[in-house]
C-alpha cells in the first residue's frame, strides 16, 4: 500500500465536513484510483488503509465494499481487496453496454428537457481542472455532464443501468488515457454533445455522443495494459 498516495489524496478531496468516516475513506480511495495513484492490481490493506486516515477498519472495510460494488476493487482468494485490474475484454463489454444505452438514453432526454446548464457547468469544471492537471476532478466533473445528459431520458433502470458503469468507464479512462488523444480532444468532444443538445436536436445530441463513444474506443481500449501512468495532458472518457 502507498500511504503517501493516500495522504496526498486526502489533502486534495473535498469532503463534506459532514460526511461519515466510511464516506470520507471511500472519496480518498476513489480518488486515488481514478488519479492512478494507486494502480490496477495493487493490495488495499485495511489496516494500512486505516492508519493511514486515521480511523478504525470498519469504515474502511465498509468502503472497500461499496468500491467493489461500483466496480473499482476486486476481491481476489489471496491478496484480498486490490484495485481492479480490466482487460481489453472486459472494457469492451462495458463500452459497448455504454454506447447501446447512452445515446439513447441522451435523445430521449434532450427530447423532453432542453435545460442543459448542470452539463454546461461540469463541462466548465471539467475544462477547469485539465487545465489545473487535475486529472481525478476531470474525470468526477466529465461523469457528471454525461449523467446530466442522461438523467431525464424518462427510465430509471436506464439511468441506474449507466449510473452502475461511471466508475468502472473511469477506470478504463484512467488504464488508457495515454492513448486518448488528450484532454483537449476529449473536451471538444462534449463541446460538440453539448451544442447539440443546447439546440435541442436529440438526434444531434445522440449522434455526437455516439461518435464520441466509438472514438473513445478505437482510441483506448486496444492500448489497455499498454498505456503510461496519467498525466496532466489526459482524458477521461
Amino acid at each position: 500500500m502507498d500511504r503517501a498516495a493516500l495522504r496526498l489524496s486526502l489533502v486534495n478531496v473535498d469532503i463534506d465536513p459532514l460526511a461519515n468516516r466510511t464516506d470520507r475513506a471511500l472519496a480518498v480511495i476513489r480518488r486515488s484510483i481514478l488519479t492512478g495513484r494507486l494502480s490496477p492490481g495493487q493490495q488495499l490493506v485495511e489496516e494500512e488503509i486505516a492508519e493511514t486516515l486515521g480511523m478504525s477498519k470498519t469504515p474502511v472495510r465498509e468502503a472497500l465494499k461499496a468500491l467493489v460494488g461500483s466496480g473499482l476493487v476486486s476481491l481476489t482468494r489471496y491478496k484480498g481487496a486490490i484495485v481492479r485490474e480490466l482487460d481489453a475484454e472486459s472494457a469492451s463489454a462495458i463500452y459497448d453496454l455504454r454506447l447501446l444505452l447512452e445515446p439513447e438514453a441522451v435523445r430521449r432526454a434532450v427530447a423532453k428537457y432542453t435545460d442543459v446548464s448542470a452539463a454546461a457547468q461540469a463541462l466548465d469544471r471539467a475544462l477547469a481542472a485539465g487545465e489545473a492537471g487535475d486529472t481525478a476532478e476531470m474525470s468526477l466533473a466529465n461523469r457528471d455532464f454525461h449523467r446530466s445528459l442522461y438523467l431525464h431520458c424518462g427510465n430509471e433502470l436506464l439511468v441506474d443501468t449507466l449510473d452502475g458503469l461511471k466508475d468502472q468507464a473511469a477506470l478504463i479512462s484512467v488504464s488508457g488515457w495515454r492513448a486518448s488523444g488528450g484532454w483537449r480532444v476529449e473536451a471538444q468532444e462534449h463541446r460538440d454533445i453539448l451544442a447539440a443538445a443546447e439546440s435541442g436536436s436529440a438526434i444531434a445530441a445522440a449522434s455526437a455522443l455516439h461518435n464520441h463513444i466509438s472514438g473513445f474506443i478505437e482510441r483506448v481500449i486496444p492500448h489497455l495494459g499498454h498505456a503510461e501512468p496519467a498525466e496532466s495532458d489526459s482524458a477521461a472518457g
